[in-house]
């Protein structure tokens, strides 16, 4: 088995590392279940800065983790992750082993204090309940990449021509571009999941984005623009573009360009002066995009409404305790869905997650009402609800967090123009760019890229550095059009975790309208 690792690695090692988990890993003192993920990446990319290369990389990625759950009169889990290299190749069974009895250790470990801790603290220490995982079927699958170009064909020197050409082709927008950045890159990524259950899953996935900013100048002073693009494809994103009605991405030379010339625009409107009362909004489906992110996906996972991340990145709106919460209750107007779908295409896609779940629709907002939350096995069984396939690390050596998948506001019935005829004096916000949300994302604040005025139905003066602000519920209910134009984007960066994970994800909407107070400058 000698030799240096790639994706095809995970293919010879399958069986034997399912065997480990199955057979071995059960033999190992009060252990009551236990899995390992093994992943292989390789990717290639490059950046650039005003028109001249930067960077250029190739590379490879090889790590495992390991969950056990152990103990005698308490069950605990306990965690063990490692990055790997070619010296690894021909004792990975060892290796891995080694890792397995590490985590079993730890759970033991964490078990015996549990016990300890209820013995002692009283009414506090039986709210130590045992690790409990939520029943899943068991499953060996094997999910192929999706891509027309292979990741591993791309030559380094074609992405540093791609991040140099789209560099030129954004600070071609004009003179008042001072500044532009590229960065495009490609991998093809494989997971291999195996637990003690009998789970065999191997999955890959091609992944290709592209990244750009722009900064120009005006008399107003400097506006800053910057966005993502990218697919779970091949570098057939970057060169072609890619368009199936929901996902339209321009190639990334024209993405670039596009964007440099909005920046340009932007950077020459006069400042915004807000009302200093609510008035009537309509949002474009790139603004819902992060606002569906923010804050319908982020209080939906449930290991934040559990307070597991309460001391560094907040709790949820929806979910106080068991007795105050939102569930059942109605959260929005009728006419607001809000949904994560990991079996729709997008860049939170996939067929199974890192708990080895499938992947299903989970409904947060039903027709105005709370229904779901994201969740991992073992928050599952802590409300004793089905799982829903959103635990997912981004390396196989990190701990598995409940993460977004493809989360998004549902498509309505109306016509995006008329959503905005009807609107005798109101402003239309168009594109996200920073968010600023309340602890447990209650209330909200979100700059736009563009915001216009609107009067008697027409789009008018266009006007920077705008937004909107509300209190999450109160604007929810104040929704009263939906549009039918359904669009999602990726989002490639959504940190989560400590220490942080960055993941990949999808996320979007419609035209919707409704009423809230505009921010503006000054």
């Amino acid at each position: 088995m000698s030799g240096t690792v790639d994706i095809e690695f995970l293919e010879k090692v399958r069986s034997q590392i399912g065997a480990l988990v199955t057979e071995d890993a059960r033999k190992l003192p009060s252990l009551r279940y236990c899995d390992v993920r093994m992943q292989v990446k390789e990717e290639k990319g490059a950046a650039a800065e005003n028109g001249v290369e930067k960077m250029s990389a190739e590379d490879y990625t090889f790590d495992f983790g390991v969950r056990v759950i152990a103990g005698a009169k308490a069950s605990a889990p306990g965690y063990y992750g490692r990055l790997l290299g070619n010296a690894d190749v021909d004792n990975i069974a060892q290796v891995v082993m080694e890792g397995i009895k590490e985590a079993h250790q730890r759970a033991v470990a964490n078990a015996r204090m549990k016990v300890r801790a209820r013995g002692r603290f009283g009414s506090l220490g039986d709210a130590l309940y045992d690790t409990q995982l939520a029943p899943v079927s068991i499953v060996e699958d094997s999910v192929p990449a999706t891509y027309e170009q292979d990741p591993r064909e791309v030559s380094l020197e074609e992405t540093v021509r791609m991040a140099v050409d789209s560099c030129r082709a954004a600070q071609g927008a004009g003179d008042q571009v001072v500044y532009s950045a590229t960065s495009a890159s490609t991998f093809l990524l494989r997971e291999l999941f195996c637990s003690s259950e009998g789970s065999i899953i191997d999955q890959t996935f091609a992944q290709t984005e592209g990244f750009v900013i722009a900064i120009c100048n005006s008399e107003y002073g400097t506006m800053e623009i910057y966005d993502f693009t990218g697919h779970q494809r091949g570098w057939e994103i970057l060169t072609r573009g890619y368009d199936n009605g929901t996902i339209t991405l321009p190639n990334f030379e024209v993405f670039c360009r596009n964007l440099a010339a909005d920046g340009v625009e932007v950077a020459n409107a006069p400042p915004l002066k807000a009302p200093e009362k609510e008035c009537v909004v309509v949002t474009d489906p790139h603004f819902n995009t992060l606002l569906v992110h923010e804050v319908v996906g982020h209080p939906s996972e449930l290991d934040r409404a559990l307070k597991y991340e309460t001391s560094y990145a907040g709790r949820s709106w929806f979910f106080r305790d068991m007795q105050d919460n939102q569930m059942g209750k109605q959260v929005a107007s009728p006419l607001v869905t809000a949904y994560s779908d990991p079996t729709m295409e997008g860049f939170g896609s996939f067929k199974y997650d890192h708990d080895g779940t499938p992947a299903r629709r989970a409904y947060h907002i039903r027709s105005g009402t709370f229904e779901e939350f994201l969740n991992n096995r073992q928050t599952a069984a802590i409300l004793g609800v089905p799982p829903n396939g959103s635990a997912r690390a981004t390396e196989a050596n990190l701990i598995p967090l409940i993460r977004m998948t493809n989360t998004v506001f549902e498509a309505g019935q109306q016509d995006p123009q008329s959503i905005i005829g009807e609107v005798e004096e109101g402003y239309y916000v168009s594109g996200h760019r920073v968010p600023s949300v309340a602890e447990s994302r209650e209330n909200f604040r979100i700059t736009a890229v563009k915001v216009y005025e609107i009067k008697n139905g027409q789009l008018g003066q266009l006007y920077r550095d705008g937004g909107i602000t509300s209190d999450s519920r109160d604007y929810f209910m104040s929704i009263d059009a939906v549009g039918s134009d359904f669009k999602m984007y990726p989002i490639p960066n959504c940190g989560k975790g400590q220490p942080m994970q960055a993941k990949r994800m999808s996320n979007g909407g419609p035209t919707m309208r409704g009423v809230a107070k505009l921010t503006g400058r000054g």
